[in-house]
């Protein structure tokens, strides 16, 4: 797949820096689609026979003008901006190629299982001996240490035994109560995010140093790093937090308000914000010693959320939204996808963008977060067909192929 990206952009931060991907799926490929925005050349290996799982994880699928389908919508979001080489490990003579694209590389990313790459010398310490430098970053679910170590991690299973899903969910006693995952795999975005953050730190150590490194990122590592207020919570009370549907364990009010046509979310974090929620909800809460603080209104959530919810039901949502807006009270409408999309905020920001493909017309994708005066993320390349640059990657390798 071809496609005509942003022209104009100057070049990017990690312009040079050459990135071989072995990973697959979503932890790597989303740690590899960072680096790669940001200007890296990344080179995904992939085996000839499939390819990245996530090609085939649909429907939705690309399909051409002639009904032909292409590769499904999970494996669009997480590979632009690469190039693909299909490569087969257990062929001496292709897995040397993929040794010598990593002693040329100056990162590489793999999320094999503990110890899976060193029956084919694309280990760490294998690698780091023919190229000193060389960042390597393992991705898997447990980690390259401890009693865990060895088994599969996945996402599903990462967020259960990460205690995530025990504080997501309806509360116990609601209908509709049992501990529930996110929408999206957070502990694999949230890999791949560390991962990158690892990676370029350890880039800047290579450059001064001219020793790489190896970083060891597990899904489950990440995962409860990720659960932030809420284990700090218990590592200071001893206390378990239980779920809580929408509400926020330690700030009230912080949650969905029911309105006279449907829902919305508003939050005060503060004294003087709760009390232009109250000006704004026309109520007269100033010398109610329940709601004083904070602290207060956490210990007495019931009875303000009711009150709340009361004021709420008196109006519709989108007057609301006005009279929310007027106050400056934190306020927002729950989109579903579609709705995200047509947002002016979103819109003005461009979180869409477009790439138009040769055999796929115009194929559009959801666009790097990162604004950066100088040296801003590129549009280069849409997500490849399955060793669609093998080519001209082993040509520049002076392979005759």
């Amino acid at each position: 797949m071809t496609a005509s990206g942003a022209p104009g952009h100057p070049p990017g931060s990690l312009q040079g820096i050459r990135v071989l991907d072995l990973s697959r799926v979503l932890a790597g490929p989303w740690a590899t689609q960072i680096l790669a925005d940001l200007g890296a050349d990344v080179i995904k290996v992939e085996r000839p026979d499939g390819g990245d799982d996530t090609r085939s994880w649909g429907p939705p699928f690309l399909t051409n003008a002639g009904g032909e389908r292409g590769d499904a919508a999970y494996y669009l979001g997480t590979n632009r901006n690469k190039r693909s080489i299909a490569l087969n490990m257990a062929d001496p003579a292709q897995l040397e190629a993929i040794r010598e694209l990593a002693s040329g590389c100056h990162v590489l990313v793999e999320n094999f299982r503990t110890g899976g790459l060193q029956k084919y010398g694309l280990d760490y310490e294998t690698l780091q001996e023919r190229n000193p430098a060389l960042v390597y970053c393992s991705i898997t679910g447990f980690g390259q240490t401890g009693p865990s170590a060895h088994r599969p991690g996945y996402d599903f299973a990462i967020q259960a035994m990460s205690g995530l899903m025990s504080v997501t969910g309806e509360r116990d006693g609601r209908p509709g109560a049992a501990p529930m995952k996110v929408g999206v795999a957070t502990a694999d975005l949230s890999a791949g995010l560390y991962a990158a953050i690892g990676i370029l730190a350890a880039l800047r150590h290579a450059e001064k140093t001219g020793q790489g490194q190896h970083l060891d990122i597990a899904l489950l590592d990440c995962q409860v790093a990720l659960l932030a207020n809420q284990a700090m919570n218990y590592l200071v009370s001893g206390e378990v937090p239980s779920r809580l549907g929408n509400a926020h364990p330690n700030v009230v009010p912080y949650e969905v308000f029911t309105t006279s046509d449907g829902h919305l979310v508003a939050a005060a974090t503060t004294d003087a914000q709760f009390a232009a929620l109250c000006r704004a909800l026309g109520l007269d809460l100033d010398d109610d010693e329940r709601f004083a603080t904070n602290s207060d209104r956490v210990e007495n959530r019931a009875e303000l959320v009711k009150i709340l919810n009361d004021a709420f039901a008196t109006r519709t949502a989108s007057e609301w939204y006005a009279i929310l807006e007027e106050a400056q009270v934190s306020y927002g409408p729950i989109n579903d996808i579609a709705q995200v999309f047509d947002d002016p905020q979103v819109q003005h920001r461009e979180m869409a963008r477009r790439f138009a493909t040769d055999e796929y017309g115009d194929l559009t994708l959801v666009a790097s977060p990162l604004r950066m005066s100088e040296t801003p993320p590129s549009y280069r390349l849409a997500p490849p067909r399955l060793g669609q640059h093998t080519e001209e990657i082993l040509a520049d390798l002076g392979w005759d192929n």
